[in-house]
């Protein structure tokens, strides 16, 4: 994997080639303290936008529902390329009052209360999987557990049949997360059509049949008295699937990488020195699995001296703001004791992350099943980076585990 550092004026944000083959660190350090307001010019065809690397700024701008806008993609991908079609219809893309209700609807399903038992089952799943893996001495940690654990609890969530889930994750992972340099746009293009195609097709057989899963909820919901349109629960059940697989298995991977390199971490969280929840704000702070989100200008603002207009696209970089020396102290320095640690890899404001407690949940059992049945891991080969400008991670990441025999032994 190189990890050369291009030249300021030669880098492009577009292009998902350049985070699999840099080390951006530089980079962002050198925006943040000389040009908080970049302007990533136009390249092959691609527009503009502007780049906020700033802590403070990437947060207040997510606070500002006034002059930024998510309606017209809140990605690269989508900004770029003219806008999103769920604009006004899926969660992540929809503002105001509508964003408001439709989110009220989720949240009934994805709050901490309700998901107590889905918990548990992601307790049971995590454990067994990775007491497995240590009995089996190695494994590819991406593929075999990573993969596992996240798309098997949002689909549980959404009623998807389990001979469905390994043809979901390989779409998913196609859609915005590719380690193959010949998967082009236009293959992530149909695999996202293929993901919307495919929950038509279940939300017609809910329509039919109901059940007590999200998408059933979904299809008996309504705002302001009309119900949800087959659309709508497509769009959302799309978004639920990305959201609920991508990210906490991108930063499960990074989680068991940044442990194995930094074996002082991972003696103070075998030994209990760190609390859990503690140790997964920083896991997920060091991961940074969503690096961006995007807003388009709406109104005529100013930002450390730049003229922002409408129809700017204004990207807000969390690789950059979760590393800011304003912010964090010794953001460089992985520490599982953090505190306070406002990381921003679930993003801010009436956009946070309606999943992020099952994400936390995820992350917090994967940490206590490897306290609890291992007495170390180690990297055995390097990992396949992904090649995308929105998500960062890996695909691959062969591990040796070494098991606590005592820890084994106990029944769970």
């Amino acid at each position: 994997m190189t990890v050369s550092t291009p030249a300021l004026d030669t880098l492009d944000l577009g292009d998902p080639n350049t985070f699999a083959e840099h080390d951006l660190g530089p980079f962002w350090r050198t925006l943040r303290d000389t040009a908080p307001v970049y302007w990533n010019p136009p390249a092959e065809g691609r527009r503009g936008f502007w780049v906020l690397s700033r802590y403070d700024d990437i947060m207040a701008t997510y606070r500002d529902n006034v002059n930024f806008t998510s309606e017209r993609g809140n990605v690269l991908v989508t900004l770029l390329g003219g806008g999103d079609a769920g604009a006004g219809r899926m969660l992540a893309v929809t503002d105001g009052h509508r964003h408001h209700e439709l989110r009220k609807i989720l949240q009934r399903v994805l709050s901490p209360r309700v998901l107590n038992a889905v918990a548990a089952t992601v307790r049971a799943n995590t454990r067994q999987w990775i007491r497995e893996a240590v009995e089996a001495g190695s494994c590819d940690f991406a593929e075999q557990i990573a993969s596992r654990i996240p798309m098997t609890t949002i689909s549980n969530l959404l009623g998807v049949p389990e001979q469905d889930r390994e043809f979901l994750l390989s779409l998913t992972k196609t859609a915005l997360s590719t380690d193959d340099e010949d998967v082009d746009e236009v293959d992530s293009e149909m695999a996202r059509n293929e993901i919307l195609m495919y929950f038509m097709d279940i939300v017609e057989e809910r329509r039919e049949s109901p059940g007590d899963d999200v998408i059933s909820m979904l299809v008996g919901s309504s705002i302001d008295g009309v119900p949800l349109s087959d659309e709508d629960v497509v769009l959302n059940c799309y978004s639920l699937i990305i959201g609920g697989d991508e990210t906490s298995r991108l930063t499960m991977i990074d989680c068991v990488r940044t442990l194995a390199a930094r074996p002082d971490e991972w003696r103070r969280l075998k030994n209990g020195e760190v609390k859990t929840d503690t140790a997964v704000d920083e896991v997920l702070r060091w991961a940074s699995p969503t690096m961006h989100f995007g807003r388009t200008v709406v109104r005529e603002t100013e930002l450390h001296g730049v003229r922002l207009r409408p129809d700017d696209i204004v990207t807000l970089w969390h690789a950059s703001g979760n590393r800011d020396e304003r912010t964090f102290d010794r953001p460089e320095v992985f520490d599982l004791g953090r505190t306070p640690n406002k990381h921003m890899a679930f993003g801010y404001g009436p956009h946070f992350c309606v999943g992020s407690y099952l994400a936390k949940v995820e992350i917090a059992e994967l940490l206590m099943a490897l306290r609890d049945f291992t007495t170390g891991f180690e990297q055995t080969e390097e990992p396949q980076p992904i090649r995308s400008n929105f998500l960062t991670g890996f695909s691959t990441m062969p591990v040796r585990f070494l098991p606590d025999h005592s820890g084994l032994k106990e029944v769970d």
